[in-house]
C-alpha cells in the first residue's frame, strides 16, 4: 500500500488527470483511483474532498449539479482551463522528480 504521506502532494494531479478524461463525482473518483492503483492507494473521503475544495477554491475545477434522474442530485466537477495549465505544470514538476 502507498502511504499517503509519499501521495499527498500529488492528489491534485491525480484528480485533475481524471477530470481531465471526463466530468465526475466525489465517489466516482475516489473508486476510480483506487481501481487504478489496484487497490494501493485507497484516498481518504476527507483527503479527497480536502483537494476538490482546494482545487475549486483556485479556480482549477468547477462544479455544476447532475440532473439524475433518481435519488439526490450529484454535484459533478470539471477542469477549467487554469486547471489544465496547472496539471502540466505539476506533470513537468513530476518528469523533473522523476529525474
Amino acid at each position: 500500500m502507498i502511504s499517503s504521506d509519499v501521495i499527498r502532494g500529488y492528489n491534485d494531479t491525480i484528480i485533475l488527470h481524471l477530470l481531465k478524461e471526463h466530468d465526475s463525482y466525489g465517489y466516482e473518483l475516489s473508486k476510480e483511483i483506487q481501481s487504478r492503483s489496484r487497490g494501493n492507494y485507497p484516498i481518504k473521503e476527507t483527503t479527497l474532498y480536502s483537494a476538490i475544495n482546494r482545487l475549486e477554491k483556485n479556480g482549477y475545477i468547477a462544479s455544476y449539479s447532475g440532473s439524475e434522474s433518481f435519488g439526490k442530485p450529484r454535484t459533478y466537477f470539471t477542469i477549467t482551463n487554469a486547471g489544465r495549465a496547472y496539471y502540466k505544470e505539476k506533470c513537468e514538476e513530476w518528469r523533473l522528480t522523476k529525474q
